[in-house]
């Protein structure tokens, strides 16, 4: 896990590891959550976004299967396609048809609101479970934050992120996201500084304070 203040308010950005992304998910308590939690942290939703997405949204393309996301769902306006995992499909389809929803109702059925308390109170339950503080920073938008930087840290054309994402302005991604690191990347290249992991070298004379060294002549 990383955290990074916010610039002009209190609390702290959070980038997940790939594990810890998998056990916020593996916390969600029925389908809906686990809906819920996968559109966020598979797909890059936003939580009111989350809370608008129908089954007839859920779309076959030559390039595979993915998500249309109206971010103003009043003006259809500034749309998206995000690819969807194999997973989420599976979910979404057995929980459509096991709860009747129809093509144009909402899979998860609830408010944004709601969303944002499910990820509150798996990151409690994760805390008292680790006990690192850093969970109780966690908010449903950090899903989305550690889905953009996996996509670029995984090879994705920062374009090609920034189109799923809905990213708009080059100058916040580029801040927000290219700067970025995921706890993977951090430790892959620590893992690349030889004197940062292993014992030091045998040959090396380690002289303490107050010791006396003694040449030979």
């Amino acid at each position: 896990m990383r955290l990074k203040p916010y610039p002009q308010r209190e609390g702290k950005r959070v980038w997940l590891s790939e594990d810890e992304l998998q056990t916020v998910i593996d916390e969600a308590e029925d389908n809906r959550q686990m809906i819920a939690f996968l559109l966020a942290g598979r797909c890059g939703l936003r939580r009111c976004e989350i809370v608008q997405i129908t089954p007839a949204d859920v779309v076959e393309t030559p390039t595979g299967t993915h998500l249309r996301v109206w971010e103003d769902v009043a003006k259809q306006e500034h749309y998206r396609e995000p690819p969807v995992p194999d997973q989420l499909a599976t979910y979404i389809d057995a929980h459509t048809d096991a709860a009747g929803i129809a093509p144009d109702e909402p899979i998860v059925d609830v408010t944004a609101k709601t969303v944002y308390r499910w990820v509150q109170r798996a990151a409690e339950r994760l805390q008292a479970q680790s006990g690192d503080r850093g969970w109780s920073f966690l908010d449903v938008h950090d899903l989305r934050r550690t889905w953009g930087t996996n996509l670029l840290e995984q090879g994705v054309l920062p374009s090609v992120v920034m189109d799923w994402g809905g990213w708009e302005d080059w100058e916040t991604f580029r801040n927000h996201y290219l700067g970025e690191f995921s706890p993977e990347a951090i430790r892959r290249e620590r893992g690349k500084v030889t004197y940062l992991e292993g014992d030091i070298s045998r040959e090396s004379e380690i002289v303490h304070p107050g010791a006396t060294t003694v040449g030979t002549k």
